[in-house]
């Protein structure tokens, strides 16, 4: 795998989940990523052979030339590519070293502004498409017109033992939650289109109907001042704890009443509303991107319209008060979670389309 962002959110996560999941199948793996980027080290850390990915623009043509003797060397039969840098420089090195099969994965819905350009990314340098959501696959298909055996959706799997039912769940307050109001929280990187201003206009107007609740931010990222300023404007201060970077999601999801996943635009499925339904941790979500394929109206959770703060904070009201009906909702989204995104599921999935596309290059 080559991942040449340098922060730590969903989608390295699913790089290294691949990684290490294919080790204990068994399999020969590598990543090839930026010294100084976060899945470089933790890749280190756990045991999984790394290479510096050299990503400067100027280093271009000595890096592709580099690599191409790596992959070689190795003996590399596949490479998958995660973002846009790595996936040109990498391809280019792969399709020199005549690799016999090279992935693109896309995690993020975006627009292509120039697809003749774009279209590369997607062809030249990938003999398939991975994605994690259908509304992805779909924009692929029909901005690059691409061939239905030429994309695979693959969601990323949840390890259904770690988000467990019943553990131990996480202390998000400082002095504690004395009142042991509800608590209602968002769990993602502090990125712009993850929704937070939405969700603290949501929390003002909870507030304001005299609803009892407490709320947790957990994450950290570029919007950090921008989230803590909000919390300000909106005088929520006494009622929102912002935890910054947690390792321990599953305790998290357990010690939530309700999740919310108000993103405004980008995302696949994202991998925090299928840990919640597999915690079966209530779920509010937008209707953007691949969110509405697991959080399923009325059946896995409540969905509304992105953007719409009222809409979130009437749905949050009735995650908390209709409880029957939100127990339920929970219930099905983990039978979901086992029956259809696990971690095994994933990665014979993943193998399967590895394994058809070696054997028709005779590999």
């Amino acid at each position: 795998h080559s991942e040449a962002s340098l922060g730590w959110g969903g989608q390295e996560h699913r790089v290294l989940a691949e990684l290490t999941g294919f080790r204990k199948r068994g399999a020969w793996v590598a990543l090839l990523a930026p010294e100084n980027s976060e899945i470089f080290q933790r890749a280190r850390v756990n045991g999984i052979k790394v290479q510096i990915l050299d990503t400067r623009k100027f280093r271009y043509p000595f890096t592709a030339l580099r690599l191409k003797r790596w992959l070689r060397a190795n003996n590399v039969q596949v490479i998958n590519t995660h973002s846009s840098r790595d996936g040109y420089l990498v391809g280019t090195a792969a399709r020199l070293a005549r690799v016999p099969l090279l992935i693109r994965s896309r995690h993020i819905d975006v627009d292509y502004p120039n697809p003749r350009i774009s279209r590369h990314a997607f062809t030249t340098f990938a003999d398939h498409v991975l994605t994690t959501s259908e509304k992805i696959t779909g924009h692929l298909k029909s901005t690059f017109r691409l061939q239905d055996d030429h994309v695979s959706t693959v969601p990323t799997g949840i390890d259904g033992a770690r988000f467990a039912l019943e553990a131990p769940k996480a202390d998000l307050f400082e002095n504690g939650n004395p009142d042991q109001h509800p608590v209602v929280g968002m769990v993602s990187v502090l990125r712009s289109w993850k929704g937070h201003p939405v969700f603290l206009e949501a929390a003002k107007l909870l507030k304001a109907r005299g609803i009892k609740a407490c709320y947790v931010i957990v994450g950290e990222g570029p919007m950090r001042e921008s989230v803590l300023q909000k919390i300000s404007e909106y005088n929520l201060s006494a009622e929102t704890s912002l935890t910054g970077y947690r390792e321990d999601i599953p305790e998290v999801l357990r010690a939530l009443d309700v999740l919310a996943i108000p993103s405004t635009c980008h995302e696949g499925i994202p991998q925090i509303g299928l840990q919640a339904l597999a915690c079966e941790t209530p779920v509010v979500g937008s209707d953007a991107g691949g969110i509405p394929e697991i959080i399923r109206p009325g059946e896995t959770g409540r969905i509304v319209k992105a953007g719409d703060a009222g809409q979130l904070a009437d749905a949050i009201e009735a995650a908390l008060t209709e409880t029957g009906a939100s127990q339920q909702m929970s219930k099905n989204g983990r039978e979901l979670v086992e029956r259809q995104h696990g971690l095994e599921h994933m990665l014979d999935r993943l193998e399967n389309i590895y394994s058809r596309h070696l054997s028709e290059s005779d590999c």
